[in-house]
């Protein structure tokens, strides 16, 4: 019941655009997913849809983990439970209100062992820089940013389909982004930058 209750108070409450980045938003989403789908938990899910669906990506064809999946994943586990399946149908019918200067995103497939290599990707000195990398299948991303000098700025090498870096640009200059898939899988996955 407890966890009912955390529910129904976070999907009453709405996202509000400046407490959270675009990019934080979606690796807050995603992890919340990765944890509803290890732990079988719906409630879990549904929470990370409502936090993906505030959220308006700008960039060309479809991230690889949209809220629409993530709530049908959530009805299957909910199958019976009518109030988790009320509450669903409550996100499904909300109106969308992502902000419009949402995360950058490029969408990629990277074969098991690849490496992707995106440069000169921009960040404004003094600004806080996020670069958030997510995989729809279960496998095992890298990221690694370097700086002008290639020197490594920011890795995330933890196991795992999600990686995420944040730091604040020392100057205006362009920056590699690294991408590497250490999974047994060809994946796709959407890169995301503020």
């Amino acid at each position: 019941m407890l966890r009912l209750s955390f529910l129904l108070m976070l999907l009453a409450a709405p996202v509000a655009a400046g407490t959270l980045s675009g990019v934080k938003a979606a690796e807050i989403s995603g992890q919340l997913y990765a944890a509803g789908v290890a732990a079988g938990d719906p409630v879990l899910l549904i929470a990370a849809a409502k936090l993906r669906k505030s959220l308006v990506f700008r960039g060309e064809g479809e991230a690889p983990l949209g809220w629409e999946a993530m709530l049908a994943q959530a009805e299957a586990m909910a199958a019976g439970d009518d109030v988790l399946l009320g509450l669903i149908a409550d996100v499904r019918a909300e109106s969308s209100k992502g902000v419009a200067s949402g995360p950058m995103y490029s969408i990629g497939t990277l074969a098991s062992g690849g490496v992707n290599r995106f440069p000169d990707v921009g960040f404004a000195a003094g600004d806080y820089a996020e670069v958030y990398l997510e995989a729809k299948a279960e496998t095992d991303l890298n990221l690694a940013v370097f700086d002008a000098k290639g020197q490594l700025v920011c890795a995330d090498t933890d196991p795992g389909p999600i990686a995420y870096c944040g730091w604040t640009a020392a100057r205006d200059a362009g920056y590699v982004m690294q991408v590497e898939n250490l999974g047994p899988l060809e994946s796709g996955y959407a890169l995301m930058t503020n």
